[in-house]
């Protein structure tokens, strides 16, 4: 990879890119990218860990949610998870379909790696009816859900900062085989015009991640769905939390081998690189193409009125390792301010509907 860099950049016009071709590049190039390698990068084998891979029940919880909201809202049932990953969530979510639903369904699953198809491929069609695609413009148009679970951290941002009162695009260079960066006069229109819809100011020292290819997922999201209920769960900001003085690094980090890089030029297209996201930008773009925003909650909060109460089981089970017990503690971790769901949230769009969050939560 590190190769193919400095050969990518060396080419570039002024001999350097911006931090959105070198993390387009690290996570996605064909052959070396992180997320196109055959390496596994999820759960303890790996770099990083999702929610799904705690336990199945967050994608029981979900299908079970979907399917209320299906007969609710006299919604078909079509559900079409973009960025699978390793098929668990999926897995879960059919397991639950077929034990408790017991009804039609269509899954489409949108992937871009071949690694995670092949996984996807492996864990999931013999048992279970999947259609798998590469983007979303392989999908006709169709009404139902999409949902994704952290998609939108993952996409290439740009990089900006603040130095002496002026704006800067903080790009990246290679100077004997080593990656470094180097700041040039913001002359970009998009971050430009981006930071005006938003009204974000920076502070002096401060700089922040910029998320030009949010917009083109949003457009292709909207495309495809004609009408339906869009679930995004993620980890972001809001624009005022993105100007506090705790946001003044940045979010940009690594993930290697379960540990935070602050350096993200590391180990390119050996480590995830991932960045909080622009919660506001998602809601306001959204709108832009009739995705009206139906809530947002923290992912705590979205579990609990889903109904994932109702999962736990009461009797008491002195056996730390028994199925039970290890599924009401998966349960709990979910749920407590502390776990993991504390940090994330989930934001429900809706396009060609008329809902409140009450007709979607019981």
């Amino acid at each position: 990879m590190i190769k193919y860099l400095q050969k990518l950049i060396l080419n570039s016009p002024k001999g350097f890119i911006s931090y959105a071709d070198f993390i387009g590049a690290a996570l996605y190039h064909p052959e070396f990218g992180y997320y196109m390698k055959d390496k596994q990068k999820i759960g303890r084998q790996g770099d990083f860990i999702t929610t799904s891979n705690i336990s199945d029940v967050y994608g029981r919880l979900v299908a079970k949610w979907f399917s209320s909201t299906c007969k609710k809202t006299n919604l078909p049932p079509v559900f079409c998870e973009i960025g699978a990953g390793n098929g668990r969530f999926a897995e879960a979510f059919l397991q639950e379909w077929n034990d408790s639903i017991k009804a039609p369904l269509q899954y489409f699953i949108v992937e871009s790696s071949p690694y995670h198809r092949k996984l996807q491929s492996e864990l999931l069609l013999r048992d279970f009816s999947v259609i798998q695609v590469e983007s979303l413009s392989e999908l006709g148009p169709f009404e139902g859900m999409v949902f994704s679970n952290e998609l939108f951290d993952a996409l290439p941002v740009h990089v900006i900062e603040k130095i002496n009162g002026k704006l800067f695009e903080v790009m990246v260079r290679v100077q004997e085989d080593k990656l470094y960066e180097q700041q040039i006069p913001l002359n970009n229109s998009e971050i430009l015009s981006f930071l005006e819809e938003s009204k974000i100011v920076l502070k002096e020292k401060q700089r922040i991640e910029i998320p030009l290819a949010m917009e083109k997922m949003i457009q292709d999201i909207a495309t495809v769905l004609t009408k339906g209920l869009v679930v995004t769960a993620d980890y972001g900001y809001t624009n005022e939390e993105w100007m506090g003085p705790r946001r003044a690094a940045g979010s940009l980090r690594g993930y290697y081998q379960h540990m935070m890089m602050n350096d993200v030029l590391q180990h390119p297209g050996e480590m995830d690189i991932t960045t909080h996201i622009h919660f506001d930008y998602l809601i306001q773009k959204g709108m832009q193409v009739e995705l009206q925003l139906l809530t947002k909650l923290r992912q705590d909060e979205f579990l609990l009125k889903a109904g994932i109460l109702k999962e736990l089981e009461n009797h008491f089970d002195p056996n730390p390792f028994s199925e039970v017990s290890k599924r009401n503690r998966a349960i709990r971790s979910l749920i407590m301010p502390s776990g993991m769901s504390s940090y994330f949230h989930v934001i429900v769009q809706q396009k060609g509907l008329q809902l409140c969050e009450s007709d979607v939560f019981t």
